[in-house]
Protein backbone atom coordinates (compact mmCIF):
# COMPACT_ATOMS: atom_id res chain seq x y z
CA UNK A 1 0.00 0.00 0.00
CA UNK A 2 1.45 3.37 -1.06
CA UNK A 3 1.18 6.33 1.32
CA UNK A 4 0.96 9.62 -0.59
CA UNK A 5 2.67 12.68 0.94
CA UNK A 6 2.51 15.96 -0.98
CA UNK A 7 4.64 18.97 -0.02
CA UNK A 8 6.53 21.72 -1.82
CA UNK A 9 10.08 23.03 -1.93
CA UNK A 10 11.74 23.77 1.40
CA UNK A 11 9.02 21.91 3.29
CA UNK A 12 9.75 20.38 6.67
CA UNK A 13 9.30 16.62 7.13
CA UNK A 14 9.08 15.10 10.57
CA UNK A 15 8.29 11.79 12.24
CA UNK A 16 6.23 13.53 14.93
CA UNK A 17 2.41 13.75 14.64
CA UNK A 18 1.48 17.12 13.14
CA UNK A 19 -1.24 18.67 11.02
CA UNK A 20 0.01 18.20 7.46
CA UNK A 21 0.24 21.04 4.96
CA UNK A 22 2.27 21.84 1.86
CA UNK A 23 5.02 23.28 4.08
CA UNK A 24 5.08 20.60 6.77
CA UNK A 25 4.16 16.91 6.79
CA UNK A 26 4.64 13.73 8.75
CA UNK A 27 6.47 10.69 7.32
CA UNK A 28 7.21 7.29 8.77
CA UNK A 29 10.46 6.59 10.58
CA UNK A 30 11.59 4.20 7.82
CA UNK A 31 10.89 6.82 5.12
CA UNK A 32 12.73 9.46 7.17
CA UNK A 33 15.81 7.25 7.57
CA UNK A 34 15.83 6.31 3.89
CA UNK A 35 15.57 9.95 2.78
CA UNK A 36 18.59 10.75 4.96
CA UNK A 37 20.54 7.92 3.29
CA UNK A 38 19.45 9.12 -0.15
CA UNK A 39 20.54 12.66 0.64
CA UNK A 40 23.95 11.38 1.72
CA UNK A 41 24.39 9.58 -1.61
CA UNK A 42 23.41 12.76 -3.49
CA UNK A 43 25.86 14.82 -1.45
CA UNK A 44 28.73 12.73 -2.82
CA UNK A 45 27.90 14.06 -6.31
CA UNK A 46 27.50 17.65 -5.11
CA UNK A 47 23.69 17.76 -4.98
CA UNK A 48 21.88 18.82 -1.81
CA UNK A 49 18.52 17.10 -1.52
CA UNK A 50 17.69 18.08 2.06
CA UNK A 51 19.06 19.39 5.35
CA UNK A 52 18.72 17.26 8.47
CA UNK A 53 17.45 19.19 11.49
CA UNK A 54 17.93 16.89 14.45
CA UNK A 55 16.83 13.29 14.74
CA UNK A 56 13.18 13.77 13.88
CA UNK A 57 13.05 16.59 11.35
CA UNK A 58 14.50 17.49 7.97
CA UNK A 59 14.05 20.32 5.49
CA UNK A 60 13.83 19.77 1.74
CA UNK A 61 15.91 21.79 -0.70
CA UNK A 62 15.07 23.20 -4.12
CA UNK A 63 14.15 19.96 -5.91
CA UNK A 64 10.76 19.01 -7.29
CA UNK A 65 9.34 15.74 -8.54
CA UNK A 66 8.44 12.45 -6.90
CA UNK A 67 10.32 9.86 -4.83
CA UNK A 68 9.08 6.46 -3.73
CA UNK A 69 10.68 4.92 -0.65
CA UNK A 70 11.09 1.17 0.04
CA UNK A 71 8.39 1.29 2.73
CA UNK A 72 5.79 2.53 0.22
CA UNK A 73 5.80 6.27 0.92
CA UNK A 74 5.47 8.31 -2.26
CA UNK A 75 6.77 11.83 -1.67
CA UNK A 76 5.55 14.39 -4.20
CA UNK A 77 7.45 17.71 -4.11
CA UNK A 78 5.84 20.67 -5.88
CA UNK A 79 7.30 24.09 -6.78
CA UNK A 80 6.85 26.90 -4.27
CA UNK A 81 5.57 29.64 -6.55
CA UNK A 82 3.34 31.41 -4.03
CA UNK A 83 3.07 31.99 -0.31
CA UNK A 84 -0.49 30.63 -0.29
CA UNK A 85 -1.13 27.16 1.10
CA UNK A 86 -4.33 26.49 -0.88
CA UNK A 87 -2.51 26.04 -4.17
CA UNK A 88 -2.17 22.27 -4.54
CA UNK A 89 -3.91 22.03 -7.91
CA UNK A 90 -2.18 25.13 -9.26
CA UNK A 91 1.24 23.85 -8.18
CA UNK A 92 0.68 20.46 -9.81
CA UNK A 93 -0.53 22.06 -13.00
CA UNK A 94 2.47 24.40 -13.05
CA UNK A 95 4.96 21.57 -12.51
CA UNK A 96 3.39 19.52 -15.29
CA UNK A 97 3.55 22.44 -17.71
CA UNK A 98 7.14 23.27 -16.77
CA UNK A 99 8.36 19.69 -17.20
CA UNK A 100 6.52 19.30 -20.48
CA UNK A 101 7.90 22.57 -21.88
CA UNK A 102 11.43 22.25 -20.51
CA UNK A 103 11.90 18.65 -21.68
CA UNK A 104 9.97 19.29 -24.92
CA UNK A 105 7.60 16.42 -24.17
CA UNK A 106 4.82 15.82 -26.70
CA UNK A 107 1.24 15.36 -25.60
CA UNK A 108 -1.96 14.22 -27.24
CA UNK A 109 -5.20 16.17 -27.20
CA UNK A 110 -7.51 14.68 -24.58
CA UNK A 111 -11.18 14.98 -23.81
CA UNK A 112 -12.83 16.70 -20.89
CA UNK A 113 -13.03 13.44 -18.91
CA UNK A 114 -9.26 13.10 -18.84
CA UNK A 115 -8.78 16.58 -17.41
CA UNK A 116 -9.55 15.17 -13.98
CA UNK A 117 -6.15 13.49 -13.99
CA UNK A 118 -4.44 16.86 -13.97
CA UNK A 119 -5.07 16.90 -10.23
CA UNK A 120 -3.35 13.53 -9.81
CA UNK A 121 0.20 13.27 -8.45
CA UNK A 122 3.03 13.96 -10.87
CA UNK A 123 3.87 10.28 -11.31
CA UNK A 124 0.28 9.42 -12.29
CA UNK A 125 0.24 12.27 -14.82
CA UNK A 126 3.48 11.02 -16.42
CA UNK A 127 2.19 7.46 -16.52
CA UNK A 128 -1.11 8.62 -18.05
CA UNK A 129 0.70 10.46 -20.85
CA UNK A 130 2.81 7.36 -21.53
CA UNK A 131 -0.20 5.02 -21.56
CA UNK A 132 -2.17 7.24 -23.93
CA UNK A 133 0.83 7.41 -26.27
CA UNK A 134 1.31 3.63 -26.13
CA UNK A 135 -2.39 3.01 -26.75
CA UNK A 136 -2.25 5.23 -29.83
CA UNK A 137 0.94 3.50 -31.01
CA UNK A 138 -0.54 0.01 -30.69
CA UNK A 139 -3.64 1.05 -32.60
CA UNK A 140 -1.42 2.22 -35.44
CA UNK A 141 0.57 -1.00 -35.26
CA UNK A 142 3.85 -1.90 -33.58
CA UNK A 143 6.85 -2.67 -35.76
CA UNK A 144 8.15 -6.21 -36.22
CA UNK A 145 11.62 -7.21 -37.29
CA UNK A 146 13.25 -10.32 -38.73
CA UNK A 147 15.20 -12.34 -36.17
CA UNK A 148 17.74 -14.99 -37.18
CA UNK A 149 16.98 -18.27 -35.38
CA UNK A 150 19.31 -21.26 -35.19
CA UNK A 151 17.66 -24.44 -33.94
CA UNK A 152 17.32 -28.19 -34.31
CA UNK A 153 14.18 -29.57 -35.96
CA UNK A 154 12.86 -32.81 -37.41
CA UNK A 155 12.14 -31.09 -40.68
CA UNK A 156 14.16 -28.90 -43.01
CA UNK A 157 13.18 -25.24 -42.97
CA UNK A 158 15.08 -22.23 -44.22
CA UNK A 159 18.81 -22.87 -44.56
CA UNK A 160 20.69 -25.97 -43.45
CA UNK A 161 23.57 -25.25 -41.05
CA UNK A 162 26.01 -27.59 -42.74
CA UNK A 163 28.81 -27.25 -40.17
CA UNK A 164 26.54 -27.98 -37.22
CA UNK A 165 24.84 -30.82 -39.14
CA UNK A 166 28.18 -32.56 -39.80
CA UNK A 167 28.93 -32.42 -36.08
CA UNK A 168 25.75 -34.26 -35.18
CA UNK A 169 26.51 -37.30 -33.00
CA UNK A 170 25.47 -40.79 -34.15
CA UNK A 171 21.85 -41.41 -33.53
CA UNK A 172 20.83 -37.77 -34.11
CA UNK A 173 21.68 -37.46 -37.77
CA UNK A 174 17.97 -37.57 -38.59
CA UNK A 175 17.63 -34.16 -36.89
CA UNK A 176 18.29 -31.04 -38.94
CA UNK A 177 20.39 -28.07 -37.73
CA UNK A 178 18.76 -25.14 -39.49
CA UNK A 179 18.82 -21.35 -39.73
CA UNK A 180 15.80 -19.26 -40.62
CA UNK A 181 14.31 -15.81 -40.06
CA UNK A 182 11.23 -15.21 -37.92
CA UNK A 183 9.16 -12.02 -38.08
CA UNK A 184 8.90 -10.97 -34.41
CA UNK A 185 8.12 -7.82 -32.39
CA UNK A 186 11.31 -8.39 -30.39
CA UNK A 187 13.16 -5.18 -31.24
CA UNK A 188 14.79 -2.49 -29.01
CA UNK A 189 11.94 0.01 -29.17
CA UNK A 190 9.30 -2.54 -28.21
CA UNK A 191 11.44 -4.02 -25.43
CA UNK A 192 11.83 -0.57 -23.85
CA UNK A 193 8.12 0.14 -24.11
CA UNK A 194 7.36 -3.20 -22.45
CA UNK A 195 9.81 -2.45 -19.61
CA UNK A 196 8.23 0.97 -19.05
CA UNK A 197 4.76 -0.58 -19.16
CA UNK A 198 5.71 -3.20 -16.56
CA UNK A 199 6.97 -0.43 -14.29
CA UNK A 200 3.70 1.48 -14.73
CA UNK A 201 1.66 -1.62 -13.91
CA UNK A 202 3.54 -2.00 -10.62
CA UNK A 203 3.45 1.68 -9.67
CA UNK A 204 0.12 3.18 -10.68
CA UNK A 205 -2.59 3.72 -8.08
CA UNK A 206 -5.11 5.47 -10.33
CA UNK A 207 -7.90 3.09 -11.42
CA UNK A 208 -8.01 4.39 -15.01
CA UNK A 209 -4.25 4.06 -15.38
CA UNK A 210 -4.28 0.56 -13.85
CA UNK A 211 -7.03 -0.62 -16.19
CA UNK A 212 -5.40 0.73 -19.34
CA UNK A 213 -1.92 -0.47 -18.33
CA UNK A 214 -3.08 -4.06 -17.88
CA UNK A 215 -5.05 -3.99 -21.12
CA UNK A 216 -1.93 -2.91 -22.99
CA UNK A 217 0.24 -5.47 -21.21
CA UNK A 218 -2.04 -8.19 -22.54
CA UNK A 219 -1.51 -6.90 -26.08
CA UNK A 220 2.29 -6.91 -25.63
CA UNK A 221 2.49 -10.42 -24.16
CA UNK A 222 4.84 -11.63 -26.92
CA UNK A 223 7.29 -8.74 -26.42
CA UNK A 224 10.08 -9.37 -23.86
CA UNK A 225 11.12 -6.58 -21.50
CA UNK A 226 14.44 -4.87 -22.05
CA UNK A 227 17.35 -6.20 -19.99
CA UNK A 228 19.76 -3.43 -21.01
CA UNK A 229 17.80 -0.20 -21.37
CA UNK A 230 20.78 2.04 -22.15
CA UNK A 231 21.94 -0.17 -24.99
CA UNK A 232 18.40 -0.48 -26.33
CA UNK A 233 17.97 3.31 -26.27
CA UNK A 234 21.15 3.56 -28.36
CA UNK A 235 19.58 1.15 -30.86
CA UNK A 236 16.28 3.07 -31.03
CA UNK A 237 15.84 3.88 -34.72
CA UNK A 238 14.51 7.21 -35.95
CA UNK A 239 13.88 6.32 -39.56
CA UNK A 240 10.71 7.24 -41.43
CA UNK A 241 9.00 3.90 -40.79
CA UNK A 242 9.46 4.52 -37.05
CA UNK A 243 8.08 8.06 -37.08
CA UNK A 244 4.99 7.11 -35.09
CA UNK A 245 7.28 5.86 -32.29
CA UNK A 246 8.86 9.29 -31.74
CA UNK A 247 6.09 10.94 -29.65
CA UNK A 248 6.21 8.22 -27.00
CA UNK A 249 10.00 8.02 -26.68
CA UNK A 250 10.42 11.01 -24.28
CA UNK A 251 7.72 9.65 -21.96
CA UNK A 252 9.37 6.24 -22.02
CA UNK A 253 12.71 7.87 -21.15
CA UNK A 254 11.13 9.78 -18.29
CA UNK A 255 9.56 6.67 -16.77
CA UNK A 256 12.77 4.67 -17.10
CA UNK A 257 14.85 7.49 -15.61
CA UNK A 258 16.79 8.32 -18.78
CA UNK A 259 15.53 11.89 -19.12
CA UNK A 260 15.23 12.87 -15.46
CA UNK A 261 18.16 14.98 -14.22
CA UNK A 262 18.13 12.97 -10.98
CA UNK A 263 16.47 9.58 -11.05
CA UNK A 264 16.44 7.05 -8.23
CA UNK A 265 17.31 3.60 -9.53
CA UNK A 266 15.84 0.34 -8.32
CA UNK A 267 12.86 -1.72 -9.43
CA UNK A 268 10.97 -1.36 -6.15
CA UNK A 269 11.18 2.42 -6.21
CA UNK A 270 8.49 2.81 -8.84
CA UNK A 271 8.46 6.03 -10.81
CA UNK A 272 11.02 8.28 -9.12
CA UNK A 273 12.25 11.52 -10.67
CA UNK A 274 13.68 14.74 -9.33
CA UNK A 275 14.34 18.05 -11.06
CA UNK A 276 16.49 20.94 -9.82
CA UNK A 277 13.97 23.78 -9.71
CA UNK A 278 16.50 26.44 -10.70
CA UNK A 279 17.41 24.52 -13.86
CA UNK A 280 13.81 23.63 -14.64
CA UNK A 281 12.76 27.28 -14.42
CA UNK A 282 15.66 28.33 -16.63
CA UNK A 283 14.70 25.83 -19.33
CA UNK A 284 11.03 26.77 -19.05
CA UNK A 285 11.89 30.43 -19.59
CA UNK A 286 14.12 29.58 -22.56
CA UNK A 287 11.45 27.57 -24.38
CA UNK A 288 8.67 30.13 -23.91
CA UNK A 289 10.84 33.21 -24.37
CA UNK A 290 11.64 32.06 -27.90
CA UNK A 291 7.95 32.39 -28.75
CA UNK A 292 7.96 36.06 -27.71
CA UNK A 293 10.95 37.20 -29.77
CA UNK A 294 10.60 39.06 -33.03
CA UNK A 295 11.92 37.44 -36.16
CA UNK A 296 15.67 37.52 -36.57
CA UNK A 297 16.60 37.53 -32.86
CA UNK A 298 19.18 34.97 -31.72
CA UNK A 299 18.63 33.44 -28.29
CA UNK A 300 21.84 31.78 -27.13
CA UNK A 301 21.58 29.78 -23.88
CA UNK A 302 24.54 28.98 -21.64
CA UNK A 303 27.31 30.49 -23.76
CA UNK A 304 30.77 30.58 -22.18
CA UNK A 305 32.67 32.97 -24.43
CA UNK A 306 34.63 34.64 -21.64
CA UNK A 307 36.24 33.84 -18.31
CA UNK A 308 36.54 35.94 -15.20
CA UNK A 309 40.34 35.98 -15.38
CA UNK A 310 43.40 34.20 -16.77
CA UNK A 311 46.18 32.42 -14.95
CA UNK A 312 49.41 31.42 -16.66
CA UNK A 313 47.82 32.47 -19.93
CA UNK A 314 44.90 30.08 -19.38
CA UNK A 315 41.29 31.18 -18.72
CA UNK A 316 39.82 30.46 -15.30
CA UNK A 317 36.26 30.66 -13.92
CA UNK A 318 34.10 30.64 -17.04
CA UNK A 319 31.27 33.14 -17.19
CA UNK A 320 28.06 31.50 -18.45
CA UNK A 321 24.98 33.74 -18.50
CA UNK A 322 21.71 31.86 -18.85
CA UNK A 323 20.79 33.68 -22.08
CA UNK A 324 22.28 36.03 -24.61
CA UNK A 325 19.96 37.93 -26.96
CA UNK A 326 21.49 39.25 -30.18
CA UNK A 327 19.61 41.52 -32.56
CA UNK A 328 20.73 44.33 -34.90
CA UNK A 329 24.29 44.46 -33.52
CA UNK A 330 22.99 44.75 -29.96
CA UNK A 331 23.38 42.20 -27.16
CA UNK A 332 21.40 41.67 -23.95
CA UNK A 333 22.55 39.50 -21.04
CA UNK A 334 19.79 37.69 -19.15
CA UNK A 335 19.73 35.42 -16.10
CA UNK A 336 16.76 33.50 -14.70
CA UNK A 337 16.58 32.96 -10.93
CA UNK A 338 14.02 30.78 -9.17
CA UNK A 339 13.35 32.89 -6.09
CA UNK A 340 10.32 34.69 -4.66
CA UNK A 341 11.05 38.40 -4.26
CA UNK A 342 8.96 41.19 -2.79
CA UNK A 343 8.48 44.31 -4.90
CA UNK A 344 7.27 46.33 -1.91
CA UNK A 345 10.09 45.46 0.50
CA UNK A 346 12.64 48.11 -0.35
CA UNK A 347 14.29 47.89 3.09
CA UNK A 348 15.54 44.34 2.46
CA UNK A 349 16.54 45.11 -1.14
CA UNK A 350 13.41 43.31 -2.41
CA UNK A 351 14.96 39.98 -1.41
CA UNK A 352 17.56 40.23 -4.18
CA UNK A 353 20.92 38.52 -3.77
CA UNK A 354 24.12 40.55 -3.72
CA UNK A 355 25.97 37.57 -5.21
CA UNK A 356 23.65 37.65 -8.23
CA UNK A 357 24.49 41.31 -8.79
CA UNK A 358 28.22 40.62 -8.63
CA UNK A 359 27.64 37.87 -11.20
CA UNK A 360 25.68 40.15 -13.54
CA UNK A 361 28.28 42.90 -13.17
CA UNK A 362 30.97 40.48 -14.35
CA UNK A 363 28.77 39.50 -17.31
CA UNK A 364 28.26 43.16 -18.18
CA UNK A 365 31.96 43.92 -18.19
CA UNK A 366 32.88 40.93 -20.36
CA UNK A 367 29.95 40.32 -22.72
CA UNK A 368 28.77 43.93 -23.05
CA UNK A 369 32.14 45.69 -22.53
CA UNK A 370 30.52 47.81 -19.85
CA UNK A 371 27.83 49.22 -22.14
CA UNK A 372 24.31 47.87 -22.49
CA UNK A 373 21.33 46.48 -20.63
CA UNK A 374 20.96 43.31 -18.61
CA UNK A 375 17.94 41.51 -17.17
CA UNK A 376 17.34 39.40 -14.08
CA UNK A 377 14.20 37.26 -14.41
CA UNK A 378 12.23 36.08 -11.38
CA UNK A 379 8.89 34.24 -11.19
CA UNK A 380 5.82 36.46 -11.10
CA UNK A 381 3.98 36.26 -7.77
CA UNK A 382 1.48 38.24 -5.74
CA UNK A 383 4.38 40.23 -4.28
CA UNK A 384 6.14 40.66 -7.59
CA UNK A 385 3.38 41.20 -10.11
CA UNK A 386 5.09 44.04 -12.01
CA UNK A 387 8.64 44.84 -13.03
CA UNK A 388 10.68 47.19 -10.86
CA UNK A 389 10.14 50.62 -12.41
CA UNK A 390 13.72 51.78 -12.10
CA UNK A 391 16.84 49.92 -13.24
CA UNK A 392 19.88 49.16 -11.10
CA UNK A 393 22.62 51.39 -12.45
CA UNK A 394 26.19 50.09 -12.47
CA UNK A 395 27.35 53.05 -14.55
CA UNK A 396 25.92 55.59 -16.97
CA UNK A 397 26.14 52.97 -19.71
CA UNK A 398 25.44 49.70 -17.88
CA UNK A 399 21.99 49.01 -16.37
CA UNK A 400 20.22 46.01 -14.90
CA UNK A 401 16.43 45.46 -15.00
CA UNK A 402 14.51 43.06 -12.77
CA UNK A 403 11.49 41.58 -14.59
CA UNK A 404 8.80 39.02 -13.67
CA UNK A 405 8.05 35.90 -15.69
CA UNK A 406 4.36 35.03 -15.75
CA UNK A 407 4.26 31.31 -14.93
CA UNK A 408 0.56 30.91 -15.70
CA UNK A 409 0.65 32.43 -19.18
CA UNK A 410 4.29 31.53 -19.89
CA UNK A 411 5.63 34.94 -20.84
CA UNK A 412 8.12 37.58 -19.75
CA UNK A 413 6.46 40.85 -18.75
CA UNK A 414 7.94 44.34 -18.75
CA UNK A 415 10.39 43.59 -21.55
CA UNK A 416 9.82 47.02 -23.05
CA UNK A 417 11.63 48.64 -20.11
CA UNK A 418 14.87 46.95 -21.17
CA UNK A 419 14.16 47.52 -24.90
CA UNK A 420 14.11 43.77 -25.48
CA UNK A 421 13.33 42.70 -29.07
CA UNK A 422 9.94 41.19 -28.20
CA UNK A 423 6.77 41.14 -30.25
CA UNK A 424 4.66 44.25 -29.58
CA UNK A 425 2.02 42.44 -27.50
CA UNK A 426 4.73 41.32 -25.06
CA UNK A 427 6.54 44.61 -24.42
CA UNK A 428 4.22 46.06 -21.78
CA UNK A 429 5.27 46.61 -18.19
CA UNK A 430 2.38 44.59 -16.74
Amino acid sequence: MITQVTVREYARLTTEPIESSLDCAQVSVSAFDWLCELSASFSKSGATLLLVEGRRSLKLDSYVGVIETPCGTQLEILPKHTERLDCLEDSRDLLQRMIQAALKLPTREVGAANLKLFNAPLSEWVMRQFLEGLDYLIKRGIRFDYQRVEEEQRFLRGQLNVTAQMRQPPGRQHRFQIRHDVFLPNRPENRLLKLALERVCKSTQAPENWRLAHELRGVLTDVPSSTDKREDFKLWRNEQLMAHYQPIKPWCELILGEQSPLSVSGEWRGISMLFPMEKLFEQYVEVLLREQLVEGVRLLPQRARYSLCTHQDKPMFKLKPDFLLEHDNQTWVMDAKWKLINRADRSSKYGLSQADFYQLFAYGQTYLKGTGEMVLIYPKTERFAFALDEPFVFSDKLKLWVLPFDLEHGRLTGGGLANLPLAERFTGAA
